[in-house]
């Protein structure tokens, strides 16, 4: 059974609402110890599902069963800034599968505003130096009431995260309890990892098939650390275009925008970093069985030939952590020398691979585990391309796969948009990214860009023909660097807002203050003058007030960036 909850604590009353949405009940509990131990007690075998929940509420729970203060509590996470657990040992003594649904770095009302829910706040403050009186105790039920199911509404957009969290346990035969951790510690546990203390961070091997001479100094730079231990990185040219190398892995695009159509080829290499930890024997030095491993690889494989995407989710999860933590110092697999040899070697493999590409292809980009390159379409061309990559991968060890892109439009490295020979998009930047309800800042700039550049749509068509009010917030969240918002004057009770460009010369900017005295500061990337609805927007219409010209003249900026010559 799921358990979704929330906690709210003030200095002299707290609270919890748990919601089982399967059986449909509702639990709301208010300064009754007894009543929170007895739903506890029934429930401690189920899994506790809430956002923020590793950080914040699960602790607020354990404190209440130690018999402490839920408030000590509070204040020790949230104004102290300290970890829960910091707090007393005897948490620890209360078993609580807890499932934390936080969406990246978004706090919940950011993830409700771009979802276009009511994302207005509780007028009761939190530092409340006094008993809630009965309204206010009833406003926070409702203000809580909210949160959870915004939660369920979060979980349910990510459930597929949940099912391979838990398949991962499943299928790696670990306890229930480690529903509670991220999927960095999951994947440490599954791969039996054991720390060890390693003295060698900076005695990097590099593999005995790497091939260089005209970029060898590219090599002979790497063979000192000292060049780039600090995170200092090489910037050179290769192939004709600007690449940079370092820790961070190889980057290299043209210095201008680029659009090209014609016969573009994506070169990847397959399970780059796990093959290299296979193939060369560059996997973390704490897993136990590295044989494990290797059977997880090649299960994945199967399972993906066989075309089983759900059931391959548990081994995708262990392949793409393992080499994230081996340099975490806080994990058990912490292996720093083993990182960077994964990291410099799989650079210098891959530059092995572009200087025999070199005069035989136009180089488009350059990333971590691949190229996209543009070829002339001739099969004498294909067929050298294709000798070349047979070759490196033959004395590599390495696979590589191929897509045939027909059209690519790029910003730079982190910024592009390409369309397959079978129609489909593939899309990577703040600009042109794959929005979602849970990521949905701006979505008619969004489309609008992609509707010029993949369809031939004008931006004002796009853009004037859409009535759907969410389509064009942007939604903003004052850091805890900040006091306070402010809109045409007056002072905001509200953290998060949902800004829309406003066409009425009297609305203001939105703004945010560090004290009340200081400058009133606009926010990044909103309008001159702008409306605010922090309220439910889903269905509502463009009114009037709406600028539209703004989200337009946006969207031609954008196109501009990439390049483009904008009818």
């Amino acid at each position: 059974m799921l358990i979704f909850y929330d906690a709210e604590v003030f200095k002299y009353d707290w609270m919890f609402v748990l919601i089982d949405p399967f059986n449909r009940t509702e639990d709301i509990i208010v300064n009754d110890t007894e009543r929170f131990e007895a739903f506890y007690n029934e429930h401690k075998n189920d899994i506790w599902i809430g956002y923020n929940s590793r950080n914040y509420d699960q602790f607020i729970v354990k404190g209440i069963l130690c018999g402490f203060n839920p408030y000590d509590i509070s204040n020790h996470i949230i104004k102290k800034k300290k970890n829960g657990y910091q707090f007393s040992r005897l948490l620890n003594n209360f078993q609580l599968y807890n499932y934390d649904v936080a969406y990246k770095f978004n706090s919940l009302k950011q993830c409700e505003g771009f979802m276009g829910n009511d994302i207005r706040e509780t007028s009761v403050p939190f530092d409340i130096d006094r008993k809630l009186t009965p309204e206010e105790i009833k406003q926070t039920i409702h203000y809580c009431r909210h949160d959870v199911e915004q939660s369920i509404e979060v979980f349910l957009e990510q459930k597929s995260d949940f099912d391979a969290h838990l398949d991962v346990i499943k299928t790696f035969k670990l306890p229930l309890s480690y529903i509670s951790k991220t999927q960095a510690q999951l994947t440490a546990a599954a791969l039996g990892c054991k720390r060890q203390d390693h003295n060698d961070e900076w005695e990097i091997s590099f593999v005995p098939t790497i091939q260089l001479n005209k970029y060898k100094y590219i090599w002979d730079w790497f063979r000192d650390p000292e060049n780039y231990k600090h995170g200092e990185k090489l910037t050179v040219d290769v192939c004709g275009v600007p690449h940079t190398f370092g820790l961070g892995g190889i980057h290299g695009a043209p210095k201008i925008p680029i659009y090209r159509k014609g016969l573009i080829i994506h070169v990847d290499v397959t399970s780059y970093y796990p093959s290299l930890m296979i193939v060369y024997d560059l996997l973390s030095r704490n897993v136990k069985d590295k044989q494990i491993f290797k059977d997880i690889y090649d299960k994945r494989v199967a399972l993906k030939k066989a075309g089983k995407k759900k059931e391959q989710a548990p081994y995708k999860i262990i392949l793409n952590a393992t080499f994230g933590i081996t340099n975490d110092p806080y994990s058990l697999a912490y292996d720093p020398r083993r990182n960077h040899e994964v990291c410099i070697n799989g650079q210098l493999l891959l530059l092995d691979l572009l200087e025999n590409l070199e005069g035989h292809c136009e180089l488009l980009q350059s990333n971590t585990d691949g190229l996209i390159i543009m070829i002339p379409d001739t099969d004498e061309a294909f067929n050298t391309i294709d000798d070349i990559c047979y070759e490196w991968e033959q004395r590599t060890g390495m696979g590589l796969g191929f897509d045939i892109i027909t059209e690519i439009w790029q910003k730079d490295v982190n910024n592009y948009l390409f369309k397959f020979d079978d129609g489909k998009l593939e899309r990577k930047g703040a600009y042109v990214k794959e929005l979602s309800k849970l990521d949905n800042d701006l979505p008619i700039v969004n489309k609008a860009l992609i509707e010029y550049m993949a369809n031939n749509v004008p931006v004002k068509d796009t853009i004037l023909n859409c009535n759907d009010l969410k389509m064009f917030q942007k939604v903003v969240k004052i850091s805890g660097n900040y006091l306070r918002g402010v809109h045409n004057g007056e002072v905001l009770n509200d953290k998060t807002f949902r800004v829309f460009a406003s066409n009425v010369s009297s609305d203001s900017y939105i703004g945010k203050q560090k004290s009340v005295r200081a400058t009133v500061e606009k926010f990044g990337n909103t309008p001159e003058h702008c409306f605010i609805d922090n309220s439910d927007i889903n269905g509502k219409s463009v009114p009037p007030k709406l600028d539209r010209w703004w989200y337009i003249d946006l969207a031609v900026k954008r196109l501009l960036d990439f390049g483009l010559e904008v009818k």
